[in-house]
């Protein structure tokens, strides 16, 4: 399972479960070493390792420096898909939504190790997606927003119905489900998830052109 902490990552994970066809064995996760924390989604360490217990799967990470040309980003996930591969890994599920370029761009280079892709929330609409999420009793945080996309005001707050509406509300065409880059998020309750993660919204700071709010581990 490609797994990025976020709610796309935990829906997909919950449908391909339903799956007769597909067994989930590992979450893979790109780490950006130097922060110790999920690429793009600056979610840390610790919290991605406490939803892997919490899911209960094993974690695989693949670390990636900060400054990251996609040509390291392809070896190193070309050198975990190998031995994922050898360890009779056949099919990589992701959560992606209605990009058809990332989708193929993810096809081509899995096809050329030998595995596959699955999509098990393709092309869902993703209003009626992002409102059976929160039905489902997902919870997530967004811990990282695009203020070019959206206010910079969501960073932290929680992925629910109120925000499902305003960010329909919002002039731009803005996905609710940010699969455009709107947004990311960390979930902390709700399925997949066999026990919820107590945390708590930290500091919030804008870094590269992004807001992220960071999620703590409640003491």
């Amino acid at each position: 399972m490609s797994w990025s902490s976020g709610k796309d990552s935990a829906f997909a994970l919950q449908a391909a479960r339903e799956r007769a066809d597909l067994e989930i064995v590992a979450l893979l996760t790109t780490i950006t070493d130097e922060y110790a924390r999920v690429s793009m989604h600056g979610v840390r360490e610790e919290l991605l390792r406490a939803q892997a217990d919490a899911v209960g799967l094993p974690l695989v990470e693949v670390r990636i420096p900060s400054t990251c040309t996609n040509a390291v980003y392809e070896a190193r996930m070309a050198e975990a898909m190998s031995r994922a591969g050898a360890g009779g890994v056949e099919t990589v599920v992701f959560g992606d939504l209605y990009l058809a370029d990332i989708r193929s761009y993810r096809e081509e280079r899995l096809a050329a190790i030998g595995c596959r892709a699955e999509f098990p929330l393709w092309k869902r609409d993703t209003r009626e997606l992002a409102r059976a999420m929160i039905d489902s009793g997902l919870r997530a945080i967004l811990t990282c927003v695009d203020p070019r996309r959206v206010p910079r005001s969501l960073a932290g707050r929680e992925f629910d119905r109120d925000l499902v509406d305003e960010l329909a509300s919002l002039p731009g065409n803005v996905d609710p489900c940010g699969e455009n880059g709107e947004f990311h998020s960390f979930v902390f309750a709700g399925p997949p998830l066999r026990t919820p993660i107590d945390v708590r919204v930290g500091d919030i700071v804008e870094r590269d052109g992004f807001v992220f709010a960071d999620v703590l581990a409640r003491q």
